[in-house]
């Protein structure tokens, strides 16, 4: 064998010999003691586990370990839209400003805030996790944003977690806005391990602004005021808020609004059964104003997720802008069938007659570009259709006169049996061509176009901010204004004005030449006739000191057109009366032969 080959298979062996020495040593280092009764409880366990359940154990260990709390600085963010400048704060998820750009306030020069009398308690949009009386969540969230002004819609995402009677719960706010409406959704998504939520009977409760602008002095401003409007698929309820109320609405409910005179709040549930109670509010919270509040209170629930939606409408009170959401094809978020246009100011079961003077304002606008000569204009016309029943009840009148006689001989005669009387009188109305009803007809006629009109100019969203005569008459909404004091003076507040000074000087010229008919003070006594003349022109004084120049100004011009309506009637009825003179020994030897 040769020399080589002896040598290589000496070193093999030494190899093979050291290798089967070591390897148990260096075993015995890393080897587990499986005797011991932890270790083999461990193995034993986890053999008997799949991996998948192996890996949820671990996610579900690492998630229930206490995470380092991160302290969050509260951010504020700014949305702006064609209709909006909107503040929000991380601070709860909520809104501070809400104004809108395209409404000026007189008082302040910027745009009418519908998010006012914010506080640090108190906010709009803002959650309560619990019942209406408990308080506001400030928790600080994180926030995100999502488009532009260039984009449909804008959204704005507040997102955090927070602890609820010891147990967490993860919260989510997301506001979608769209810039070319009013109407914004607000979803509220809340998540939890724990079993539901339940904080003195109610999950949370969702409200709305504190108030609503501009601000009004209710001492002075007796037109305007503040409104909680619940509709309950049919139609709406308007309850005018006092002072320190807080009440709850205990009746069907689809929606609910807080109204001013001019701009409201809607807040539209998708899924209404998860609504519990609803309240209003007119608590003074802060310089002695009063709120204007709703309160959503969601019903407390068990599972494990909420996901509740909301769409909101902040803006004018107007129709307008209301009616797109009557149809699914006007609106972005396709609602239809909530009947929006509800919440307006209306006469009622007159509401049909306002709509056509509206209509006819509208039409007169297209032609003249002033809405207060448009009411001069309107007026015009509804006394030159209204002339000839005037003219027909001051006829009636003269010819009731004229059957007075014969009148006062049958009430004599047939003084013991009125049914014989009853029939004699319609004997005598039937010979005269008479019917008493037709003086009634057109004051009634009157009455109603005048309480239509009443309400058309008083709650009219157009004439809000429009001029009539500069310096004098800026405003068609608020009163006209020829000097403003530095401090309000009772009634008067801190303006004199002008028009409710002319109206009262027409209303007494035309009462007097009313009077001048020829209705002696034998039929009428003359502490009757004064009050008529200067009592009422003056209670009406204090009344509409403070009214609407829209509305003054209708009435004032009425007032100048009934004065030379009656002229041209008085004269009417004296030319009447000396045709009827030269008839009296007629009428005369037929009261002789009764």
């Amino acid at each position: 064998m040769e020399k080589n080959t002896v040598l290589a298979i000496v070193f093999s062996a030494i190899l093979i010999i050291g290798w089967a020495i070591l390897m148990p040593l260096i075993q015995s280092k890393n080897k587990v003691n499986i005797e011991s009764p932890e270790v083999a409880q461990a193995i034993e366990q986890t053999a008997e586990k799949t991996p998948e359940a192996a890996i949820s154990e671990n996610v579900i260990e690492e998630e229930t370990e206490e995470e380092p709390e991160v302290v969050l600085s509260e951010e504020f963010k700014t949305i702006t839209t064609k209709h909006a400048k909107i503040e929000f704060t991380s601070k709860g998820g909520d809104i501070l400003s809400y104004k809108l750009i395209n409404h000026k306030d007189i008082d302040t020069k910027e745009g009418v805030q519908i998010s006012d009398c914010v506080t640090d308690l108190n906010r709009t949009c803002a959650l309560t996790f619990g019942s209406a009386a408990d308080s506001i969540d400030n928790t600080i969230y994180n926030v995100e944003t999502e488009g532009n002004t260039n984009t449909e819609t804008q959204k704005i995402i507040f997102t955090g977690s927070k602890k609820i009677n010891g147990k967490k719960y993860f919260v989510r706010k997301e506001y979608t806005i769209v810039n070319d409406e009013y109407m914004f959704k607000l979803d509220i998504k809340i998540h939890t391990d724990a079993n539901g939520l339940d904080v003195n009977g109610a999950a949370y409760t969702l409200r709305t602004s504190p108030q609503i602008g501009p601000r009004y002095n209710p001492k002075s401003d007796r037109y305007e005021n503040r409104q909680f409007l619940p509709y309950n698929g049919k139609k709406v309820k308007k309850i005018i808020l006092a002072k320190n109320q807080f009440n709850r609405w205990e009746k069907d409910f689809v929606w609910g609004a807080t109204a001013g005179k001019y701009f409201e709040e809607i807040v539209i549930p998708t899924d209404t059964s998860i609504i519990g109670n609803v309240y209003y509010s007119s608590k003074v919270e802060q310089d002695d104003y009063a709120n204007a509040q709703a309160f959503f209170e969601r019903r407390s629930f068990t599972g494990s997720d909420i996901s509740d939606t909301y769409y909101l409408y902040f803006g004018p009170r107007n129709e307008k802008e209301l009616k797109i959401y009557n149809s699914s094809e006007k609106n972005y978020f396709k609602l239809s069938g909530h009947r929006l246009s509800e919440s307006l100011q209306s006469s009622g079961w007159l509401s049909w007659l306002e709509a056509i003077l509206k209509w006819c304002l509208e039409i007169l606008h297209k032609i003249i570009p002033n809405w207060g000569v448009c009411i001069i204009v309107l007026t015009i016309l509804l006394r030159v259709i209204m002339f000839p029943l005037s003219k027909k009840q001051s006829l009636g009148t003269l010819k009731m006169q004229q059957l007075q006689p014969k009148m006062q001989v049958l009430q004599k005669k047939y003084a013991n049996d009125q049914q014989k009387l009853q029939q004699e009188m319609s004997k005598l109305y039937k010979e005269a061509d008479y019917n008493p009803a037709s003086g009634c007809l057109p004051l009634i006629f009157q009455f109603l176009i005048l309480f239509a009109m009443f309400n058309l100019f008083n709650n009219y969203f157009d004439f809000r901010g429009s001029v009539f005569i500069p310096g004098w008459v800026s405003d068609l909404s608020k009163g006209d204004s020829i000097y403003k004091f530095k401090k309000s003076i009772g009634i008067f507040g801190e303006n004199i004005r002008l028009l409710p000074i002319i109206y009262v000087g027409t209303q007494i010229l035309s009462s007097k030449i009313t009077q001048m008919q020829g209705m002696s003070t034998a039929q009428n006594k003359k502490s009757t006739q004064m009050l008529m003349m200067y009592g009422l022109p003056l209670m009406f004084f204090f009344m509409f000191y403070n009214a609407p120049s829209g509305l003054l100004l209708f009435w004032l011009t009425s007032n100048v057109l009934a004065i030379v309506q009656q002229v041209i009637i008085n004269q009417m009825m004296k030319k009447k009366r000396e045709e009827m003179g030269t008839s009296q020994p007629v009428i005369a030897k037929g009261k002789n032969k009764r």
